[in-house]
């Protein structure tokens, strides 16, 4: 235990400054970042079915989700780039279809289970590096680079999810009672749903308070009272989501890939879901 917390403590010295450097800095090597973090989780989820015996096209799959990050970014940079995404990205989703099961054709037989490996596929990329570039959407929608008030909005939905991860093994910790989803993940309480709630809820006010405000770009107080709410639900859905995959395959991490923290899934499984609505809640809330 003492072993596995310092080395939580050690990469989170390292880990933080770095992201609050780059997420400031945004532009191409903020992109790189989350298409890194794509393909790594795009390729956790592939080893997840590989498991069970289903073996996915891995090239195209982690090709594709190293594209998408930068695709975002690159529209949100070229008008040219935009338009041309606008107008051919439902040709595109098309092809890449079309060629995922032509290359099915040739490398798998009938008793390879074709139909899971198209399925894992595409979903490892919609899952692991799709959702994620909504940070990008956040970071630059109405911001370049070097921006603090850009990086304040992307950190908006980062702290709610943490304060609201935090709060929620507190208070299941200290108040018990039954359990979340006894099936799922057996160490999550209803109390430390309502926890991690109310957590949510203070961290969204306090950081759009304080953090926000300063920089020009608050929201409402019942804006952000909305949002940790809408989040605190949403992130722990996430969580769940991504414990019934691995209660599926029978592992307690989605990989070992960073010290006492487990694998990539594993550290953005609240996030999956949380930076798409954020990106949706700031842009109905005129924020971003």
């Amino acid at each position: 235990m003492a072993s596995n917390i310092v080395q939580r403590v050690g990469f989170a010295v390292v880990a933080i400054p770095l992201a609050l450097g780059l997420i400031w800095l945004g532009g191409l090597p903020l992109a790189l970042l989350v298409s890194v973090v794509g393909v790594l989780g795009t390729r956790e989820l592939y080893r997840f079915a590989e498991r069970q015996d289903i073996q996915p096209l891995v090239v195209p799959g982690l090709a594709t989700a190293a594209l998408i990050p930068l695709l975002v970014w690159a529209a949100g940079e070229s008008v040219a780039v935009r338009d041309a995404i606008s107008a051919w990205w439902s040709y595109a989703v098309a092809l890449w279809t079309i060629a995922v099961l032509m290359l099915i054709l040739v490398m798998r037989g009938p008793a390879e289970r074709p139909l899971a490996v198209v399925a894992i596929t595409a979903f490892g990329v919609l899952y692991a590096a799709a959702l994620p570039a909504f940070l990008l959407s956040i970071r630059h929608g109405g911001h370049g680079t070097r921006s603090w008030a850009g990086a304040v909005l992307v950190f908006l939905p980062l702290v709610v999810t943490w304060i609201c991860d935090s709060a929620a093994m507190f208070v299941g910790k200290a108040v018990g009672g039954p359990k979340l989803s006894p099936t799922i993940s057996p160490g999550k309480t209803r109390s430390g749903g309502i926890g991690g709630l109310v957590g949510a809820v203070l961290a969204a006010v306090l950081w759009n308070q304080f953090a926000m405000a300063p920089l020009g770009v608050a929201i409402e107080t019942s804006e952000a009272i909305l949002f940790g709410l809408v989040l605190g639900v949403v992130g722990q859905v996430g969580d769940l989501a991504e414990s019934l995959f691995k209660r599926e395959v029978g592992v307690k991490d989605s990989s070992g890939l960073i010290p006492g923290h487990g694998g990539v899934l594993d550290r953005f499984d609240s996030l999956y879901f949380i930076l798409p609505v954020a990106a949706a809640l700031l842009r109905w809330f005129g924020a971003a």
